[in-house]
Formats: C-alpha cells, structure tokens, sequence
C-alpha cells in the first residue's frame, strides 16, 4: 500500500471476494457491499515474520484496501469485516483520489470465537490520496504501532495515554460533539425568543466543554 510505504516483505496483494463475509451478513448488508464496494484487497500483513517487530499483546497487524463504487459511509460494513477477523485492520478506504483510514480496538468475543467485538472505531476525514497525513510508525512492538495509529486518528494530543482512556476521551468528544449537533438544530426550529436564549447559552457552555476537552 503506497499511501503507507512499507516494506515489501509485508505485502500480500490478495483479493478477498465479497461473500467471503456472508456468513456474518444478512440480506441488505450482502447487497451493500455488493453496491457499495468496487474491490476488498488484502494488500499487508505485519507480524513479526514481516517487519520483525515483537507482539506486543498483538499477534499481527492487517490491511485492507477498500476501493469503492460510490462515496459512501461504509462503516456498517467495516465492522463486519473486523467482526468475522481476530486481528486489528487498518482499513484504507478509497473512491476516486480521495481516501479515509479506519482502525479499531476489538477484543476476542467471549463466547464465540468466530467473532470478534468492537470496542470503538477510529477513523480520519476524507482526504485527498496525495495527502500523507498518516503513518504507520514500525517502533517498539505491534501493540504500539496500533496504539500509535489510534492515537494519530483521534484528537488526544497525550501520546502516554493508554488505549482505555483514549477510547473514553473518543467517547465524551463524541457525545459532546452530538449534543452540540442537537442543541444548533434546536436553535433553528425554536419560534420563542427566551427559547432560543436559553438553548443558545447550553450551546455555548457544551462548546466550552468540547474545546477544553480537545486541547487536553
């Protein structure tokens, strides 16, 4: 994968036909990803094999390249990707010259081991494909070189922070970031003066909140 240069003992450059996930699907997510996705590629795998980096509480790393029919929010079906695979995938989402990179913290499922859960996904805007702004940092172990990339897809700036309190700091900006979303639509559909004052004045108190948060 170009966009993250690395080494060629990483690369896999596979196709992944699309019903490979139907097991985990139902009907309309089949057709999703049908409509929706041009090509799913597996196009790295970073293990200790690969780039000689030690676990690091990671077995090993994949990439996927999602190259798609339409501009669309596909996160519904990156999910069921990284449901139905045990290890992290940094997804590296494509349509036209534009890109998103995506990548989530998942745990074993508990019971059934043919699945994996979700604990929170970590994803950049659209950006134009000439954009680097991300990077695969191959230090330390695997266990890092995700954290790393989480931490750069999110909006901490305590690059000490564990991976539970990033995902909690992801989860109060988001929160917050709904909140405010809500109150601005309020705002237009208030017809009372004092209303508007009063939703106005709990805008502004949630967009202190937000930016004493990001700047942490």
């Amino acid at each position: 994968m170009e966009y993250f240069n690395l080494p060629d003992a990483t690369r896999v450059n596979r196709v992944v036909p699309k019903n490979a996930f139907d097991k985990y699907t139902n009907s309309k997510q089949k057709k999703r990803f049908t409509d929706v996705i041009q090509r799913i590629s597996w196009t790295n795998k970073l293990s200790k094999d690969t780039i000689n980096l030690k676990k690091g509480g990671v077995e090993e790393i994949q990439l996927f390249k999602i190259e798609l029919k339409v501009k669309d929010n596909i996160q519904d079906l990156l999910d069921i990707i990284d449901k139905s695979i045990p290890y992290p995938i940094v997804f590296f989402v494509q349509y036209q010259k534009e890109v998103l990179i995506s990548c989530a913290k998942k745990h074993a499922h508990p019971i059934n081991e043919d699945y994996s859960v979700v604990d929170w996904v970590f994803r950049s805007k659209w950006h134009p494909s000439s954009d680097l702004k991300y990077v695969l940092n191959l230090k330390k172990d695997l266990g890092f070189v995700i954290h790393d990339l989480c931490l750069q897809l999110s909006d901490k700036k305590d690059s000490n922070v564990s991976f539970d309190n990033l995902i909690e700091f992801q989860q109060k900006k988001h929160s917050l970031e709904i909140e405010i979303s809500r109150l601005e639509n309020s705002i237009v559909k208030a017809r009372q003066f004092n209303k508007k004052v009063d939703l106005n004045t709990q805008l502004i108190e949630k967009k202190k909140e937000l930016e004493k948060l990001t700047v942490i």
